[in-house]
């Protein structure tokens, strides 16, 4: 196995490991609904945790959907074209788009993240978590995903520039269609 396989594996696990947040947010929302209004007693730490977990799930899964092809993507012309001049839009759209918007998430991120480690932050609520600083550390986590996924893209697409692959992974919808049929000339996520 080589180190692209590798980085594509390392997303789909961190994907598939934090899709269970999904199912605890749910949990947790139902017992905060139960505690409150049949025992009359809450705890705003259990609220804020609904919050963690969506923004973990969310910044840790934006790589997972963009390996899976789960991105909006409008391809009305794309899907037509040879595997080739597909593969060369995905490279350009990686190398000019998707990579310096991970850079600039990064960059731009840095210091409000630093700023929040160096204070080890807490909630501002009474009873709050305490791990506010953790929570936006995962804010650095995002774009560097992405950025790795990014590099997976770029290997996948040179290899079929290049003549060693036939074609770029059609991605599965998750409905068992993949990114390549007329369904999908509309694709969100």
């Amino acid at each position: 196995m080589n180190w692209i396989d590798r980085l594509d594996r390392l997303n789909e696990w961190i994907g598939r490991t934090v899709s269970w947040l999904t199912l605890a947010m749910v949990l947790v929302t139902f017992a905060v609904v139960v505690l409150r209004y049949w025992f009359q007693v809450g705890w705003i730490a259990m609220q804020e945790s609904i919050t963690y977990m969506h923004a973990t799930l969310f910044m840790l899964g934006a790589a997972y959907t963009l390996r899976h092809g789960g991105h909006v993507r409008v391809d009305i012309l794309y899907r037509k074209w040879s595997p080739q001049r597909q593969a060369w839009v995905d490279l350009l759209g990686t190398l000019l788009l998707l990579m310096p918007m991970s850079l600039f998430i990064l960059w731009i991120s840095w210091s409000y993240v630093a700023s929040s480690w160096s204070l080890h932050e807490g909630s501002r609520e009474a009873g709050g978590l305490d791990g506010v600083w953790l929570l936006k550390g995962i804010i650095l986590l995002m774009p560097l995903l992405l950025a790795l996924q990014g590099v997976v893209r770029l290997g996948q697409c040179w290899r079929v520039i290049r003549g060693l692959d036939d074609a770029l992974d059609a991605p599965d919808m998750g409905d068992g269609t993949s990114g390549n049929t007329p369904s999908s000339a509309v694709k969100g996520g």
